[in-house]
């Protein structure tokens, strides 16, 4: 790139990965914008997941949506946005089965897809940063670590399972502090929905991440869990539509509307 990805707006960062040029996480890129998690079903399956949504809406906080089956533009995003080609890598699914990651979908587009763009934990981390909290994924320079848990979502039609979460450390003064921020940011996950002890949840390794990387944990710090975004594909599983796309988990599509439009004071 001829720029610093950390220094381009939303618009020049879409444009580098339309490309190709910029194919990895988009953690911590574009501060002050928000970035969205992408669901992209055929239309038969668009209301169920619709509703899905609706009634978890921790995981799963909807900030855009085509307008009509076809539509892959979402003009209230953002500026010239195509969801073909603007999200850094993107995952195949056929009958729920994972079927591999391309870095564009022009070639699997169809006029009947009807896609979702959901609120992402990246948002909120600006905030937290702004406060002088540490968020270790940033500091390490990696993906944010993601874990299955065995909290249940309410089902909806064929969509069903279990949350998907993020983990990032605290101190625990700090941790209550993070809590107080992230409850003003309920469109992209609000608060956590745990901390301390990953076993409450069913996380049996906090080492082993289901997706993402890796991160340390400090003496002394405790682990906090915010609803994930990338529980729709765990619900895709379930569910089994014949196809499906989703964003590659930490991939996001980074959209021209400012964080501070998602915040409730």
């Amino acid at each position: 790139m001829s720029l610093s990805a950390s220094l381009l707006s939303p618009y020049e960062l879409r444009q580098q990965i339309r490309t190709g040029s910029m194919t990895h996480n988009t953690s911590g890129l574009c501060a002050g914008y928000v970035q969205g998690n992408l669901c992209i079903l055929p239309e038969a399956y668009a209301n169920d997941f619709l509703k899905f949504c609706h009634l978890n809406p921790k995981p799963c906080p909807i900030i855009g949506m085509s307008e009509k089956p076809g539509d892959f533009r979402l003009k209230s995003l953002g500026q010239d946005i195509d969801l073909r080609t603007d999200i850094p890598q993107y995952k195949l699914f056929n009958h729920g089965q994972a079927q591999g990651q391309v870095v564009n979908i022009l070639d699997h587009w169809r006029d009947d897809l009807v896609a979702f763009v959901l609120g992402c934990s990246f948002s909120f981390e600006e905030a937290l940063i702004a406060d002088g909290l540490e968020v270790r994924n940033l500091t390490q320079g990696v993906n944010v670590p993601m874990y299955r848990t065995n909290i249940a979502c309410q089902a909806a039609g064929p969509f069903a399972g279990n949350m998907v979460v993020s983990m990032r450390p605290f101190k625990p003064a700090d941790a209550i502090r993070a809590i107080q921020i992230c409850s003003r940011f309920p469109s992209v996950h609000g608060a956590p929905v745990h901390f301390g002890d990953p076993r409450a949840i069913g996380i049996a390794n906090l080492e082993q991440p289901d997706f993402g990387d890796k991160i340390n944990l400090n003496p002394g710090e405790v682990p906090l869990f915010w609803a994930c975004g990338v529980t729709p594909q765990v619900a895709v599983e379930q569910a089994k539509p014949p196809f499906c796309i989703t964003h590659a988990p930490g991939c996001m599509l980074v959209t021209d509307l400012p964080n501070s439009t998602l915040a409730i004071f």
